[in-house]
């Protein structure tokens, strides 16, 4: 006994789909699983790698095959290599819950790691563990965007953790040097930036140590690159400014 395939329709397994809709009508995209997020941030260049077929679906499930007529209407074009780049980059991939639910539970422990990984108690300088930090993701009732990164994700739940318990950004230590003639001036721009002054030395030129919050070091790297005409400098000692051993929360 044979089995009739139509010929608009194409069978395909292990699919991920990326669906869009575009003059009222669904197009789908059959793409091999874990590719689409490697294209969309540009470590996978080859589209073949990409796609398991470059025909273009109006339901990849049931194989239907989209008419021309339907993709020269909404895209303006009848190639399928551009409309198979457009879907990409603008349409929605769809995933089963399981695969929903997994993929928010890796990136709930990837925030908590950068978390863990760039913030202090800034009473005792020391470092928190990812459990800690994921128990207390917890108690906020911190929800996951998956369409966010995790580092913007991070910086989020450094601002609402504040509210909660003691915990900050670990300072990083800079070294500058500033010409004697903007020496004076350029301190009192600076002062704003700084967090602790550690040593201060004024002699032909001014040196300072001193600790800063991470996201003012391009403000001040610019700051002084501009202002001394490339003649003063920064040196990093650290990028963290930490004690040693994990805090605990009691």
């Amino acid at each position: 006994m044979s089995i009739f395939t139509p010929t608009n329709q194409i069978r395909l397994t292990n699919v991920a789909v990326v669906r869009m809709k575009k003059g009222g009508k669904r197009f789908e995209i059959a793409c091999y699983k874990n590719k689409v997020v490697s294209w969309r941030s540009g470590a996978e260049k080859d589209l073949d790698e990409v796609l398991q077929t470059n025909s273009v679906f109006v339901n990849v499930s049931k194989g239907q095959v989209a008419k021309k007529d339907d993709l020269s209407k909404a895209f303006g074009t009848e190639d399928l290599t551009e409309i198979c780049k457009q879907i990409l980059a603008k349409g929605e991939l769809q995933v089963s819950d399981k695969e929903r639910q997994s993929q928010l539970e890796t990136m709930f422990r990837d925030i908590a790691t950068i978390v863990a990984e760039k913030c202090v108690n800034p009473d005792t300088k020391r470092p928190y563990t990812v459990n800690l930090i994921e128990r207390a993701m917890k108690d906020i009732h911190y929800s996951v965007k998956a369409n966010k990164s995790t580092k913007q994700q991070a910086l989020e739940v450094i601002r609402q953790l504040k509210e909660s318990m003691q915990i900050q950004r670990a300072h990083m230590r800079l070294h500058l040097t500033l010409p004697a003639k903007d020496g004076k001036r350029l301190k009192e721009k600076l002062k704003p930036l700084l967090k602790v002054v550690e040593s201060e030395d004024f002699d032909e030129e001014l040196e300072m140590v001193c600790l800063v919050d991470p996201g003012c070091f391009r403000e001040i790297d610019e700051l002084i690159r501009c202002e001394t005409k490339g003649k003063g400098s920064l040196e990093v000692l650290n990028l963290k400014d930490v004690e040693e051993g994990d805090e605990k929360l009691e």
